[in-house]
């Protein structure tokens, strides 16, 4: 975990000169120490600049609301930049949703009990009541609200509700086994994560292992990726994959794929909240 007296500072924007110069030039001018940079240009002759830097608050010279506005107007604009500052003293508000399965929501929680996952988990959304008495072990309030293909507008209405009500900033589908409809996943652009039981492209969709075991792959692996309104479609963050043979049936399938869940979405989930990944077009730069 950074210091509490630091910030993150993400951009992209058309690539050309001097951008790294004026990022660094305004960050001295006003009394603030670069702890770390990252940089990556699509193509430097017309291309997409993209860039992650941290950096130390205390001697900053204005407060936090006045450099923002400065930064904008001395940087911002004139570089046609997206960006935004994130403050390690502000952790994120990170709402979890979960089915039945328990393996991703576990190592989620165990991680940020420890706190690995700087964030807060103000709830937990389920179409079922069986992850209840874990939910409460870990204090975290528990919301079961059930789904049917009948009530399915109605109910996602209701998370809806709740999600805004307390702010959330993240949404990770730790295993929620529903399909989140278009009118939901435009509230939260680039701010909902799944996981998915294969390594996509490959496999999209149910039952990824059963569909595996009868194609005889020699790997499998797990997909973290951004919700769109296109199914499994949506800028992947992190992946992994595991050799299996003819030895392994399904059940093995299974098994293994599990424990590359796990760690595939806690990497995903980590590198968010860190500010480390920039959407571009469908995919990502992961710094």
């Amino acid at each position: 975990m950074q210091d509490a007296n630091s910030a993150r500072l993400l951009i992209s924007c058309p690539d050309r000169s001097g951008i790294v110069a004026a990022v660094s030039q305004f960050m001295y001018s006003h009394g603030a120490n670069i702890l770390d940079a990252d940089q990556h240009s699509t193509d430097p002759t017309g291309g997409t600049f993209f860039m992650r830097m941290v950096f130390y608050l205390d001697g900053l010279d204005i407060s936090r609301t006045q450099f923002e506005k400065a930064f904008a107007r001395v940087v911002g604009d004139p570089f046609q930049m997206k960006w935004q500052i994130s403050y390690a003293d502000q952790p994120k508000k990170m709402a979890l949703m979960v089915s039945k399965y328990d393996h991703c929501f576990m190592e989620l929680l165990w991680r940020w009990q420890r706190k690995e996952l700087y964030v807060e988990i103000p709830i937990v959304v389920s179409n079922h009541p069986d992850m209840a008495k874990v939910a409460e072990q870990f204090g975290i309030p528990y919301h079961h609200i059930p789904v049917t293909k009948e009530t399915k507008p109605e109910q996602e209405a209701k998370i809806l509700e709740l999600l805004k009500e307390i702010q959330v900033d993240l949404v990770v589908l730790a295993r929620y086994m529903q399909i989140l409809s278009p009118e939901f996943t435009c509230q939260y652009p680039n701010k909902i994560i799944n996981i998915h039981h294969s390594f996509l492209p490959a496999f999209i969709g149910a039952n990824p292992y059963q569909r595996a075991y009868d194609r005889g792959v020699k790997l499998i692996g797990a997909t973290a990726h951004y919700v769109t309104s296109d199914l499994d479609e949506g800028p992947i963050i992190d992946q992994d994959v595991q050799r299996v043979s003819h030895r392994e049936d399904v059940a093995d399938l299974v098994r293994i794929g599990r424990d590359i869940e796990r760690r595939v979405l806690a990497r995903a989930v980590q590198a968010h909240i860190e500010d480390r990944v920039l959407v571009y077009h469908n995919k990502t730069v992961v710094f």
